[in-house]
């Protein structure tokens, strides 16, 4: 179990810089912003941050093998990958983790999922593939900038030793019912502070316009 989180957590190296390697990587392209991408750009203060790999990928200084891209986020392979065609979609701006990350672009990433991740399949042979986040640092989080693992898989490739485990049944006592309504409270704070902020936006707007 720890072999297989350590192979996790070193899957993000930095590409190879020789310049027989990034020869043969394909460039990646930081322009042609959409209206909705710069919307984004323009709300995030940290749109790249120089010590970031992959904000480096999109800038073009740092090869990679590129898959997709788009204005909102691009596809790369893993340069550590766990299975062959294991591989990464990013947003083009940074954010450190998923829960960071505003819902456009979240979407914008989930979105290209069966796209993408039916032309590895069929690339790669497998008829399946594993979709991955790994949020924070506790969760195996390396590069502090969102992306997601579309991971191909193939029957009996025993690449996840959890998928042998025991899995109990859950218990629908006091505990459990606790944790449901706990989650949900805090779903309905949540809501509740989103529509304030988008009423403010609101007001804010039609003040100005006055």
């Amino acid at each position: 179990m720890e072999a297989r989180r350590l192979a996790i957590l070193s899957s993000h190296l930095c590409p190879s810089r020789s310049g027989s390697v990034t020869a043969r990587f394909s460039a990646v392209s930081a322009s042609g912003c959409s209206s909705e991408r710069q919307s984004v750009l323009d709300s995030n203060k940290e749109t790249f941050r120089n010590d970031c790999v992959f904000c480096q990928i999109i800038r073009g200084e740092s090869p990679a093998l590129k898959l997709y891209e788009d204005d909102m986020c691009l596809c790369i392979l893993d340069t550590r990958p766990l299975s062959r065609g294991h591989s990464l979609i990013i947003p083009k701006s940074h954010f450190s983790s998923l829960d960071t990350t505003p819902p456009s672009v979240v979407a914008a990433m989930c979105s290209k999922v069966p796209f993408i991740g039916n032309a590895i399949m069929k690339a790669t042979d497998s008829d399946s593939f594993n979709l991955l986040v790994n949020n924070g640092a506790a969760a195996g989080q390396v590069i502090f900038h969102t992306h997601i693992h579309i991971i191909p898989r193939k029957a009996r490739d025993c690449l996840w030793t959890s998928e042998s485990l025991h899995r109990c049944h859950l218990k629908l006592d006091q505990e459990t019912s606790s944790l449901a309504n706990r989650v949900r409270e805090l779903l309905l704070n949540i809501s509740g502070e989103s529509k304030d902020q988008v009423s403010r936006k609101v007001s804010s707007c039609m003040i100005e316009k006055e």
